[in-house]
């Protein structure tokens, strides 16, 4: 999914200064964005105050939302680089094509995984004939500096391993978890992980230390190291933890985010991660010029233009505002 947002700002991101190294409940507020004329996200990162957990540097929540008699999702094409990104539904189906050829749809608990290294770009779509109701997450992961140059390709896994425990399951999509590990592709040490948890259930989540941890609701009722999370929202737990206790009112759904601190500082601008000023110019003239990110096949209508660039300069900076 695209940053939408006509008046893009830079997201200064990474470094270890601003980690906390030790167990905390931050309770993240999301800012809602409008995408397209019929959906609306709950954006958890960046935040206002924190911009990153591990690798993760972009959250988009949303839904539920009844899309019976509307076209629901339709993101025209646009680029990415030096980014990964994660298409992750509860309900719902989404329609990838993007510039490498693929076509896929995306359905609830699959995982699209693009990985857009020097260069991608893609759209994303409900198909024309789609479930009544859309729900889900979007994410991004920044690539270390080593892989960012990388081949763009895009992976799908209609199969994911699970952990399980009484009244609990949890589905990774990416990294390991509990000797667990999902077959998407990662370039940093990290974790995603879809948990389903029974009404009832009060279970302990095996982590580990040297991770940063945010959790985020999706449905239902759920206290997460005792604080209670209401859908939509996000609990930033940072570093030191051997276990995290989880306890359902209800049916519930959270995601687990977590990974090792990343070091490198980052610029992100619109739909690009970069390092420097001179970087992010030079992607936004290939889009714009029609170069580098290849064309997207298939979708009927124009790709995004680019949003103007600030007038002060861009540098990288810390993870936190």
């Amino acid at each position: 999914m695209s940053n939408l947002d006509r008046e893009a700002v830079p997201s200064l991101c990474g470094g270890r200064g601003f980690v906390v190294a030790e167990p905390v409940r931050e309770l993240l507020s999301p800012r809602q964005v409008r995408l397209g004329e019929s959906t609306e996200v709950r954006r958890l990162l960046p935040n206002l105050g924190r911009r990153m957990v591990g690798a993760w540097c972009f959250v988009d929540h949303y839904g539920p939302d009844d899309i019976a008699d509307e076209p629901g999702m339709q993101v025209p094409p646009h680029p990415h680089m030096g980014l990964q990104t994660v298409s992750w539904l509860h309900e719902g189906e989404v329609l990838h094509r993007d510039s490498t050829g693929s076509l896929q749809t995306i359905r609830p608990r699959q995982l699209g995984l693009m990985t857009s290294g020097r260069a991608i770009s893609h759209s994303e779509e409900s198909p024309r004939s789609h479930a009544r109701h859309l729900h889900g997450a979007q994410l991004w992961v920044a690539l270390p500096d080593a892989h960012r140059h990388t081949d763009p390709h895009f992976e799908f896994h209609a199969e994911l391993p699970r952990v399980t425990a009484p009244g609990l399951t949890a589905t990774l999509l990416l990294g390991s978890l509990d000797g667990t590990t999902s077959p998407g592709t990662t370039y940093t040490p990290l974790v995603g992980a879809d948990l389903t948890l029974a009404a009832g259930t009060d279970a302990r989540l095996p982590l580990e230390r040297d991770f940063e941890y945010a959790v985020l609701s999706m449905t239902g009722e759920a206290h997460v190291d005792g604080v209670p999370l209401v859908p939509g929202s996000m609990l930033y737990l940072g570093c030191g933890r051997d276990e995290l206790p989880l306890r359902a009112g209800s049916d519930a759904a959270l995601m687990l985010l977590g990974g090792e601190p990343f070091e490198e500082e980052l610029i992100m601008f619109w739909n690009w991660i970069g390092r420097s000023q001179e970087e992010i110019v030079q992607a936004r003239r290939d889009w714009m010029e029609g170069s580098r990110f290849g064309e997207v096949k298939g979708y009927d209508g124009a790709p995004l233009p680019a949003p103007e660039l600030p007038p002060v300069p861009l540098k990288p900076r810390g993870r936190v505002r």
